[in-house]
């Protein structure tokens, strides 16, 4: 079992529990999935640049991404329907838990003048951020990086606003910045 997976059965839903007194165990937020995407502006001019991405996706993420394509014809930014734009991965179970480990613990302390994220959320109990570059994931050869590319991740939870979701994600070890700063 994850080891952020245990944490949370044994301390995150009792912590939860006593916070916001919830009625019904069912009612306590959970971790529900986690999406890495990243947006492949240079694809319309580089054909290896999605290629690319795709290799470095899946040796982050630990499984294989999938193409986004467009879906209008924009002449202004000459994109052409069904053209590749980006790829994504969806993150559940066993390799979402090891994913948030990482991060956490690895992958945030190596972001350049990192402090904390914002604690700001969409305000449907998820939590979204950017980073600016791939190169602070351990798993990535920085010797084999062609062109710095940023990506969003998106953590899914079950609560229903956003104080819910800060407070899941803080008692499971999210790098929340410090209210005093």
């Amino acid at each position: 079992m994850s080891r952020v997976l245990e944490k949370y059965r044994k301390e995150v839903r009792g912590k939860l529990q006593e916070q916001f007194q919830y009625e019904n165990a069912m009612l306590i937020p959970s971790l529900k999935k986690i999406v890495i995407s990243m947006g492949i502006a240079e694809a319309t001019k580089d054909k290896n640049a999605i290629q690319d991405c795709l290799k470095e996706m899946t040796l982050l993420s630990g499984q294989k991404p999938i193409i986004t394509k467009a879906k209008k014809s924009v002449a202004n930014f000459k994109l052409r329907e069904d053209q590749a734009i980006g790829i994504k991965v969806t993150l559940r179970n066993k390799r979402m838990f090891d994913f948030f480990d990482r991060f956490c613990n690895v992958v945030a302390p190596r972001v350049r003048d990192f402090r904390g994220f914002p604690e700001k959320c969409d305000g449907r109990g998820s939590y979204s951020l950017g980073l600016q570059e791939q190169s602070v994931f351990p798993e990535i050869n920085l010797d084999t990086i062609k062109r710095t590319q940023g990506m969003n991740i998106t953590f899914v939870t079950s609560a229903k606003n956003d104080e819910e979701c800060v407070a899941l994600l803080l008692f499971m070890g999210f790098p929340f910045k410090s209210m005093g700063q």
